[in-house]
């Protein structure tokens, strides 16, 4: 650490920089003019630091609770084929497509499990058959639905 640098706690996470109630170490000018009057961080003084230990322990509690929700989703979805219908040509080919508010949307009806659209990833379905879409719930839970895209 040289002159230069200053401690900081982290009041929300920051791509690249570390997440809520981390001390981190960054630029002076960073931490001044940046972190500091947007309310991104706290100086990291001695009771400022016992605050961030606090927000350490609650981001961890609810981390694991998100992840155990999460891994309860993945354990009811992963064994479940979620039909969608379409409608297609002769050739199996969807006119249109399916997409994954398509996908959440039949999810929700057939199992009552409420997703984000933004926790599903895959590209347009166009064509008739059993398809695969990743959910990801959590960043350590990331799981395959199973689509079975059947002709209206």
């Amino acid at each position: 650490m040289s002159r230069a640098d200053v401690k900081v706690i982290l009041r929300s996470d920051r791509d690249g920089l570390g997440k809520r109630g981390d001390i981190v170490d960054v630029a002076d000018g960073y931490g001044r003019n940046y972190l500091l009057p947007r309310g991104l961080a706290l100086l990291a003084t001695p009771g400022a630091v016992d605050q961030a230990a606090r927000m350490r322990r609650s981001r961890d509690l609810r981390d694991s609770h998100d992840r155990e929700a999460a891994q309860t989703i993945a354990s009811t979805l992963v064994p479940k084929v979620i039909t969608i219908s379409a409608k297609a040509g002769h050739e199996g080919r969807l006119f249109g497509s399916v997409t994954t508010a398509d996908v959440v949307e039949a999810v929700r009806a057939q199992t009552g499990i409420e997703l984000d659209r933004r926790q599903v990833e895959t590209e347009p379905i166009k064509a008739l058959g059993q398809h695969t879409v990743t959910a990801k719930l959590h960043s350590d839970v990331s799981f395959p639905i199973t689509l079975d895209v059947v002709s209206t």
